[in-house]
């Protein structure tokens, strides 16, 4: 999160299991924290269909899931950055 902003980018939503808000408010107040991947994944249609773009995905999530995430990631229409 610290490169994100130091780097002058935004995040803009995150998914964690664990809640994590306390964290992710303290570098972005305005991003939208989920716990759930569907209310994530609504949350993102409900951003493209108001015309705001996200342009990239960072996957940090157990190596078994990364393919799936990625897949997600490019329905989406995003570039991926994965941790591995």
């Amino acid at each position: 999160m610290k490169a994100i902003k130091d780097t002058g980018n935004n995040l803009v939503a995150a998914l964690d299991k664990s809640d994590s808000v306390g964290v992710i408010d303290s570098y972005f107040p305005e991003a939208s924290f989920f716990t759930e991947m569907e209310r994530f994944d609504r949350h993102l249609e409900k951003l493209k269909r108001q015309g705001t773009k996200i342009d990239y995905m960072v996957v940090c999530s157990p190596n078994h899931l990364h393919d799936a995430h990625i897949r997600f990631a490019l329905r989406h229409g995003m570039d991926v950055i994965c941790e591995k």
